[in-house]
């Protein structure tokens, strides 16, 4: 598990660390510029003999001071080193400016011009280093402020394959959203201080570091809690031995809901995922005339035909089926609204018609005590189910601690557009909205956990717990881009909230497994691949 930060966590650390009398701000500065010449000997290896040329770009910060230590440290290595300052001089911050003028004594600051700029980064330097904008910027940077570098220095990475090293962030990316603030420097190598930031696993910050490396700077001992975004973690799984119970009751049933015939293989890949992830039982529940088609497909899973919400809320009233899952391939119908209603508790129909059908929701029947026992069984919803709940308030305010919503971009903005209305707004002072944000301010007002999918997925509860599932850097996993790959994810939480895991564990843990599967698995991966990759993933983990 690994803390990441805002910009101003990361201040606040400093300050405190400055603030002790542990270390001073000059010397935070020194630390960093060795930690980055470290870095980048450590990933270009090639680079420590002395007859080398770099090109640093400073910009009017911190981030700037960080730069000439490098310059300063290079040269004294044996480089031919060309700094280049963006701004005066003379506004430099006071750690800085001490900086910019140790640099003065071995060599000149170069006047900062398109064309000298420009013809430093085409001069087939051997390193470049973007010291311009650190975590600070909260604007967006205008094509009128350095497009032309970025254009100079974007065209050298493509074309010649130049090293380019980024200190804390890439330039003219937001460290808090991860969103390109108008423009931004796509780098070789990002090396960043104390703890990852949130931009660096967010939005475009992945693919635009590229590389990130965390330099230990002495600022150990310092966290937050309340505030505190972290990353997933392997799972820990709950002990096993000779006392542990055999029957299959005790490791949950999970009931996965279908759709009609010819959209069943959504369900199937749910109640497939909820099986091989300990669920004990896992039934699938569909309408009769859809039995034949799952049943010429499964065999460990059982089928139970439910032909409305009223059934369904007759099956409820066992208490053995421990977790739900519905949405994958469900549909938007009547039918597919009763589901809904019933698993959340709702027993009577809506009052306003369904919008897109033009009539009533059904009256689903069942009786107040098994509404009770619904509405406080483990739930998640996904897909259709989602687009449901977006469309009949009273289904979305039956929302309970036990449930898990799974949205993808487009199904958040159907739930939440207010909220992805702020997400997708530019920032124009920090700090900016973030993914993170959303999905905490989601999780809050849905009153139970948010799993908001994507690259970067983001899990929330409504206490503010978050965590961000990243499948980047050294998890990388572009073969999750796959049709159903979401369905086998919504029934890896089901089976393991049928299992008895809290809902914010279950989602942290299946998001986990979803990403080790896939690296497991490798390129080629479909959905159907997803659960059968989880005994190779259980085994590695020693579970």
């Amino acid at each position: 598990m690994t803390e990441l930060l805002t910009a101003a966590q990361m201040r606040a650390i400093e300050q405190a660390a400055i603030a002790s009398g542990e270390v001073t701000g000059l010397e935070l500065m020194e630390r960093a510029g060795r930690g980055v010449v470290e870095a980048i000997f450590e990933e270009w290896p090639e680079l420590r003999a002395t007859s080398h040329r770099a090109v640093v770009l400073c910009g009017p910060g911190n981030n700037g001071g960080d730069g000439f230590v490098v310059a300063r440290l290079l040269k004294e290595w044996g480089w031919e080193v060309e700094v280049f300052l963006y701004g005066d001089p003379e506004k430099l911050p006071p750690d800085a400016k001490v900086n910019c003028e140790r640099w003065c004594g071995l060599g000149p600051i170069h006047r900062w011009n398109e064309r000298n700029v420009e013809a430093a980064i085409y001069s087939e330097p051997n390193l470049i280093v973007d010291a311009l904008f650190g975590l600070g910027l909260s604007r967006d940077l205008s094509p009128s402020d350095l497009s032309y570098v970025f254009d100079a220095i974007k065209d050298h990475l493509y074309m010649e394959f130049l090293p380019m090293v980024s200190i804390d962030i890439p330039s003219g990316l937001c460290s808090e959203n991860g969103h390109a603030q108008g423009f931004a420097l796509p780098t070789s190598l990002t090396v960043t201080f104390h703890r990852p930031k949130r931009g660096h696993f967010l939005g475009d910050g992945p693919t635009t570091c590229s590389r990130l490396r965390v330099v230990d700077i002495g600022l150990g001992g310092h966290q937050f809690d309340k505030e505190s975004v972290y990353t997933t973690d392997p799972p820990r799984w709950p002990a096993t031995g000779k006392s542990t119970p055999k029957h299959k009751y005790a490791h949950g049933h999970a009931l996965i809901l279908s759709g009609p015939p010819g959209r069943t293989g959504a369900a199937r890949l749910a109640a497939r995922g909820a099986l091989r992830i300990g669920a004990g039982l896992v039934t699938v529940g569909c309408p009769a005339e859809a039995v034949a088609e799952h049943a010429a497909q499964l065999d460990a899973i059982m089928l139970r035909p439910l032909a409305d919400g009223a059934a369904l809320a007759g099956a409820l009233e066992d208490a053995r089926i421990t977790a739900l899952c519905l949405g994958p391939g469900l549909g938007l119908d009547d039918h597919a609204h009763g589901l809904v209603a019933a698993a959340l508790g709702v027993l009577k129909p809506m009052a306003a018609p369904d919008p897109r059908e033009g009539a009533e929701a059904p009256d689903l029947g069942g009786g107040s005590d098994a509404a009770r026992r619904a509405a406080g069984r483990s739930l998640v919803l996904d897909a259709d189910a989602l687009t449901i709940l977006s469309r009949h308030p009273d289904l979305f305010a039956a929302l309970h601690a036990g449930c898990v919503l799974t949205p993808h971009a487009g199904e958040f903005a159907r739930l939440f557009p207010d909220i992805a209305e702020k997400l997708a707004a530019p920032a124009t002072k920090g700090p900016a909205y973030s993914k993170v944000d959303a999905t905490r301010e989601a999780a809050k007002r849905a009153g139970c956990v948010v799993l908001f999918k994507g690259p970067d997925t983001v899990i929330a509860d409504p206490s503010g717990r978050c965590s961000i599932n990243s499948a980047h850097y050294d998890r990388a996993a572009p073969w999750l881009a796959t049709a159903g790959s979401g369905d086998v994810l919504a029934g890896f939480i089901a089976g393991l909230l049928a299992r008895g895991f809290a809902p914010m564990q279950a989602a942290e843990t299946a998001a986990w497994l979803h990403v080790e599967c896939a690296r497991s698995f490798g390129p080629g991966l479909i959905a159907e691949d997803l659960p059968e990759e989880l005994p190779k993933v259980f085994r590695a983990l020693g579970l």
